[in-house]
């Protein structure tokens, strides 16, 4: 896994291989990046980082600028690998936090400008995330929503769905308010 542009350009992150997260393909990564350099400014973003795994998109976000990154992961290993990449990088904008992601959405009271949710692709209520970002309004108004899922999901007619990007066997499925 490496991150792909910005100020951390090339820079290799490696977690054992007992790693039980999944990482987003650099291959996805780089087009979901490309496609959000031509829809946002990464530099004025706040970012909520859902089911944050390695902490790769986290990374990405932070190395091209984004003002505040909030990564959540409740999984202890996967927490303190975070925490000591955002410490040995630098990126002083990530702020890990060691919580469940419905818990932790629930409880919210921030607004962010991005939200990227990656879930295990197994997980029996991914399809309810985008539902409870928007009924706890966790988006600003010209906010996006990102969830990546395998290609059994189907978010098509959720009422704040834009449109679905594929990448190899990734999904990325966008929302905002209408």
């Amino acid at each position: 896994m490496r991150i792909v542009s910005g100020t951390h350009k090339g820079r290799r992150i490696t977690p054992d291989k007992s790693f039980k997260a999944r990482p987003t393909t650099d291959f996805a990564k780089e087009n979901l990046f490309n496609v959000l350099n031509n829809i946002v400014d990464i530099e004025e973003l706040s970012v909520l980082d859902l089911f944050g795994g390695t902490g790769g998109i986290s990374y990405e976000f932070a190395s091209r600028g984004a003002e505040k990154v909030i990564c959540v992961e409740l999984n202890h290993r996967h927490f303190a690998f975070i925490q000591k990449t955002v410490q040995e990088l630098g990126l002083d904008q990530i702020l890990p936090i060691k919580s469940d992601v419905f818990r932790f959405v629930k409880s919210c009271r921030q607004k962010f400008d991005m939200i990227f949710a990656d879930p295990p692709f197994d997980l029996k209520t991914l399809n309810t995330i985008p539902d409870l970002i928007f009924e706890k309004e966790l988006l600003n108004e010209k906010g996006t929503l990102i969830v990546e899922h395998g290609s059994k999901n189907d978010f098509s007619s959720h009422p704040n769905f834009t449109e679905k990007r594929t990448y190899g066997s990734v999904n990325f499925s966008f929302f905002e308010y209408k």
